[in-house]
């Protein structure tokens, strides 16, 4: 039987996690408080860890009923109140990248990188156990940092999630609890899982190297067409129709309407 057994939130967009008992999926498909905040440049682009490995640095903890952020890269730290103290904040971001930084709120969607799909991740805990073991020297938790999943699932075997997907246009629906998701496609990595999220540091031929072992050891029941190369992993979800609700840990997942 497949459960939730993990719920990972991103308040900012590229930054460390917070592990919740529960979450609201909202009506349009993204967890509450999920990328609600991003960081943008002074020519209105994202600052994240696609574009620069300085992002992997900063550790952050979150008070998410607060609104509060206590952010450390290197010696410096300071905690910031996400309302009065935004411009602070943006100043003590903006030295540490080296340009100015605008930090901007989503509360209804968030920032999620496919539009298309903007609901939670999904992946199975012994797809990042399977996964782990590809690359000596890495370990499940820094798997799930790299791959950066909302919703984890217990109780099934390596690559089950790839179960939530059908032929293009074709999304499978399931439930998590009381809540009905469409799973829509595996999801396409960036440049980010390549790289330690501690510090940055590239790893040798990450890329190649998941390649060439998602496609040995990608299940039957993926719908292979889907696979126009095999850097992809997890899978990206959206709401079958605007009725959200609340997810625990957990909570059964169950394929079907």
């Amino acid at each position: 039987m497949a459960t939730l057994s993990r719920i990972l939130i991103y308040p900012i967009k590229s930054f460390d996690p917070v592990d919740v008992g529960e979450a609201t999926v909202l009506p349009s498909g993204a967890l509450e408080h999920d990328r609600q905040f991003a960081l943008y440049d002074d020519q209105g682009k994202w600052v994240n860890g696609k574009r620069t490995p300085k992002v992997h640095a900063i550790r952050s903890k979150f008070d998410l009923a607060a609104r509060r952020i206590t952010l450390q890269a290197g010696d410096r730290s300071a905690s910031f109140l996400l309302d009065s103290d935004r411009e602070v904040l943006e100043r003590w971001l903006g030295d540490y990248f080296g340009q100015a930084i605008q930090l901007r709120e989503n509360a209804e969607a968030g920032f999620p990188d496919d539009t298309e799909a903007p609901g939670p991740t999904i992946i199975g805990e012994s797809t990042l156990q399977e996964v782990a073991g590809w690359f000596p020297g890495l370990t499940v938790e820094d798997a799930r940092l790299r791959f950066r999943a909302n919703l984890e699932i217990e109780g099934e075997e390596p690559f089950w999630e790839d179960r939530l997907y059908g032929e293009e246009g074709s999304p499978v629906r399931f439930r998590i609890g009381s809540v009905e998701l469409a799973g829509t496609n595996p999801c396409a990595r960036c440049i980010v899982p390549t790289r330690s999220p501690s510090d940055g540091q590239r790893y040798p031929e990450f890329g190649r190297i998941f390649e060439e072992r998602r496609y040995e050891t990608l299940p039957y029941w993926a719908t292979r067409s889907r696979f126009d190369h095999f850097y992809r992993l997890a899978v990206n979800t959206r709401l079958p129709s605007a009725a959200g609700g609340v997810i625990r840990v957990g909570d059964e997942v169950l394929l079907g309407e």
